[in-house]
């Protein structure tokens, strides 16, 4: 076997070109979704495959948040019926640790989540901090981002600018810190409760149930509608997580088929 003679240089231009040809593209979107958790990852997911130009942005250097890695560092992840079926949606096997609760291997789900994203047209930027929102008329229309390395930087050297992408929507999907709802609780547009502790029976139902737009123009998702609402947690299990996402696709189609609409009518 032989490599194709290729120079370092030709590697760093392939590696800049993809990703500011891409960056460009998408500084103006449908649907920014900030967190790539397992409700942010569906969403998006959700969203790609009906033609939704997303965006997904991640602080981490990696996607998946606590799919990965489970409950207590035991990588595998737990699900109450019927989310199963979103695993077979996806092809991650999973095993019935007794009726009504089954568990999965977080590593191989959750690889299986990124690349159905993936696959279904979502980018992604990670390693990519949300700083705020950008509104206009009273209407979230995109977040203003920031390297995450920045914010690790002393004050002293922290001056950098962040930068702004603009949408027609934003769903916050950051899980317990809910850092899209707090930005506009700072301002006094919204008020957030804090999660309540943990409740599983109760807590998966009602975080489906309250995943909705909370202000024009954000719509909350995951554990973000726990911290939101005031609703209990519901530790290392994922169907919540993954129904919430849905719920969110479903209901940003239906505001920007709404908008698309409005746009008939006036144009």
């Amino acid at each position: 076997m032989e490599f194709s003679e290729i120079s370092e240089k030709q590697i760093t231009k392939a590696i800049i070109s993809e990703f500011s040809r891409e960056f460009e593209d998408y500084i103006e979107t449908d649907v920014i979704v900030v967190g790539a958790g397992p409700s942010g990852l569906i969403a998006s997911k959700e969203l790609a495959e009906k033609g939704v130009k997303t965006l997904l942005i991640e602080s981490n250097n990696y996607l998946g948040g606590g799919f990965w890695i489970g409950g207590y560092l035991m990588n595998k992840i737990t699900l109450r019926a019927p989310a199963q079926g979103i695993l077979n949606e996806i092809g991650a096997p999973y095993k019935e640790a007794e009726e009504g609760l089954y568990v999965a291997n977080g590593p191989h789900a959750c690889s299986k989540l990124i690349a159905a994203a993936c696959d279904a047209g979502v980018k992604v930027l990670s390693m990519t901090k949300f700083d705020d929102v950008v509104i206009r008329e009273n209407r979230v229309c995109g977040v203003v981002i920031n390297w995450t390395p920045v914010s690790a930087l002393p004050r002293a050297i922290t001056c950098v600018d962040p930068i702004g992408m603009e949408s027609k929507l934003v769903i916050d999907a950051t899980g317990h810190d809910a850092v899209v709802v707090r930005s506009l609780a700072k301002r006094g547009l919204v008020n957030i409760k804090g999660f309540d502790g943990m409740w599983v029976a109760q807590s998966e139902d009602v975080v489906v149930e309250y995943t909705k737009e909370i202000y024009p123009g954000l719509i909350v998702a995951g554990m973000a509608v726990a911290t939101t609402f005031g609703l209990p947690r519901m530790g290392p299990t994922f169907g919540a997580m993954l129904f919430s996402g849905k719920r969110a696709a479903k209901a940003a189609l239906e505001l920007l088929s709404k908008e698309q609409s409005l746009v008939g009518i006036t144009s």
